[in-house]
């Protein structure tokens, strides 16, 4: 298959962002961005992908939106709703992490992560350096926060990790994100990374869209 007609079956059947799976309506405004930070911490540990989302949904379902409203709600709530999606293990912990995030962000950012993006000046590398100051947030965290960020941050534009960029070779696409950036619309770069991803982590994918193709 020609690299757009590729791209656009990526789009069709794996573009979906996992904000669009947890229910954020992603948008340049605190809340939403702290929402996806917030999923992001939740997949910053050895979980699966369904679980990481089903959970980042109990936590907003329970009022937990906004870095205040994660903070006022005690960690056993917090704790809870973890419990409900089933994320075991590290529930405890991140729990933690989720108050100790959001409290940074009140004291520094004012719970505002556009102020982050001001500090960093139009930085990708430096975006990534404060998101990691977050608890739990390191280059997986930061990665993903940027993937699904650039749609409403330009300059993280193009955003494509080190799974996208190989599923994207594996299929016979370019490699580096500038190319890959030509395939589609900029606003369709969130879903295009999100789709490499998901073919890199879905065993026979990448087969299967050779096969058709």
């Amino acid at each position: 298959m020609a690299p757009r007609v590729t791209a656009e079956r990526l789009l069709q059947e794996y573009g979906r962002t996992h904000a669009e799976e947890a229910g954020i309506h992603l948008r340049d405004t605190p809340a939403p961005l702290h929402q996806l930070l917030s999923l992001c911490v939740l997949f910053s540990v050895r979980i699966k992908a369904d679980i990481a989302v089903a959970a980042a949904r109990e936590l907003f379902e329970a009022g937990m939106r906004t870095p205040k409203a994660m903070l006022a709600a005690s960690w056993q709530d917090r704790v809870d709703a973890l419990g409900r999606a089933h994320y075991r293990r590290y529930d405890e912990s991140t729990a933690t992490a989720l108050g100790a995030g959001a409290e940074l962000l009140l004291d520094r950012y004012g719970g505002d992560l556009r102020r982050l993006r001001e500090e960093a000046g139009g930085d990708p590398g430096r975006v990534r350096e404060l998101l990691r100051e977050v608890p739990r947030i390191g280059p997986v965290g930061a990665d993903i926060f940027c993937r699904e960020a650039q749609g409403v941050w330009p300059e993280l534009r193009p955003a494509f990790d080190d799974r996208a960029r190989h599923a994207a070779g594996e299929l016979g696409l370019p490699r580096t994100p500038e190319e890959l950036a030509e395939l589609v619309p900029a606003e369709d770069l969130p879903k295009l990374a999100a789709a490499l991803v998901r073919v890199e982590l879905s065993k026979g994918a990448v087969d299967a869209l050779r096969e058709t193709g």
